[in-house]
């Protein structure tokens, strides 16, 4: 493990750690990130588009690289290797990046993973084409310097896509007490109420960053369907930004 710098919540990766052996158990703890990953990955994919990527092409990420923070066992970073990109994935748990690399030898796929904080990587200097961080920006300890080292690995022509729970009435009584509390959907004690982050003060804070948000789409789950994206961003919702 590479030093544990001011961005990371030590009991936070520790919580997150412990659940690495099951990670990819679609009935496991993380039940809940198998069921949001493929909205994700069409979150990402009408990002690209958008940003001018080609819809016929097989491997949308073909000859980019991407840097997944806060990857977990992988969940997000394989699929992005699939589309094609040189993917590399960081997370503050020794435990995820284990699970994450045992995963990828076993489907052949080439992911570069390290257990480093964002601090690290930007300090040396990389850049990626496309940086995704999605659930965890409301688990770190030091917001504005985990978006200013997020802004330093973005290339210049490069995207930042994130996805972080709303901080609202709706979002606690659907995440903390019915998910957690009730359903046991996600693991209890996965998420805290006070570090959720808001729309608003998330572009505010990207903005002083260096960041300009270019998209905002909300998540929410319609019965006989499941997650979708639109415009409630109530609960939870995805942002799209660039550099200034």
């Amino acid at each position: 493990m590479e030093p544990r710098m001011a961005t990371i919540d030590t009991a936070e990766a520790d919580f997150f750690g412990a659940l690495a052996g099951d990670w990819w158990d679609p009935n496991g703890s993380s039940a809940m990130l198998h069921r949001i990953n493929p909205v994700r990955l069409g979150y990402i994919r009408d990002a690209l588009l958008a940003k001018g990527g080609d819809a016929r092409a097989r491997h949308l990420l073909a000859g980019t690289t991407a840097l997944d923070v806060g990857c977990g066992a992988g969940l997000l970073a394989e699929p992005l290797a699939r589309m094609g990109a040189a993917v590399t994935g960081i997370d503050a748990a020794p435990e995820n990046i284990a699970a994450a690399q045992a995963h990828a030898a076993t489907g052949g796929l080439t992911v570069t993973y390290r257990a480093a904080p964002v601090e690290v990587l930007a300090r040396e200097g990389a850049t990626f084409d496309l940086v995704t961080c999605m659930e965890v920006v409301e688990h770190v300890a030091d917001r504005p310097t985990f978006l200013s080292a997020l802004r330093t690995l973005t290339a210049k022509t490069g995207m930042l896509i994130m996805s972080t729970p709303n901080r609202t009435a709706l979002s606690y009584a659907t995440l903390i007490v019915g998910a957690e509390r009730i359903a046991r959907t996600i693991p209890r004690g996965a998420h805290d109420w006070h570090k959720f982050v808001t729309p608003g003060e998330l572009t505010a804070e990207l903005a002083a960053a260096g960041f300009v948000v270019t998209g905002t789409r909300g998540l929410t789950w319609r019965p006989g369907t499941g997650f979708v994206l639109g415009r409630d961003t109530s609960i939870n919702y995805y942002l799209t930004a660039v550099p200034a």
